[in-house]
């Protein structure tokens, strides 16, 4: 059976909104001004934490079933824009940087590969239109 995940977003006036599911809220903008820092994230952006979240979420899964000794993971995700209309994001980018003494470099390299193919919804969806590329760096407590 399928779930159903639902959002209710509000008009704030300008380009920001409030959207939420009920529990929780996120403010949106998307200020015209060149430079003006706006009062939320742009959706794009909100798409780009969806995606480092949603794929950090799964490879810590995936390394705590290795058994990898991981103290931290960080994502950074950064992503191109088009200028012109409509301005998609052309290419992605994730650097995950694992904490912790003893990682497999090759274990985080398969957490992730099986994140982007097997598990994470985000970038599943993502990937399709999107080209996503990948790093690792490691940090030994």
């Amino acid at each position: 059976m399928a779930t159903e995940l639902a959002i209710h977003a509000v008009h704030e006036g300008g380009m920001r909104f409030t959207a939420g599911n009920g529990t929780h809220e996120i403010q949106c903008d998307y200020p015209l001004q060149p430079g003006d820092p706006g009062t939320g994230l742009r959706s794009l952006e909100l798409l780009l934490a969806s995606l480092a979240t949603c794929a950090g979420n799964t490879v810590a899964l995936v390394l705590g079933q290795m058994e990898q000794p991981f103290a931290g993971l960080e994502v950074d995700a950064r992503a191109s824009r088009r200028e012109e209309h409509p301005t998609v994001l052309t290419d992605i980018h994730l650097e995950f940087a694992v904490r912790g003494s003893g990682i497999e470099r090759a274990a985080v390299e398969r957490a992730i590969a099986v994140a982007e193919t097997q598990i994470a919804p985000v970038w599943i969806m993502v990937k399709a239109g999107t080209p996503i590329s990948t790093s690792v760096r490691l940090d030994g407590d």
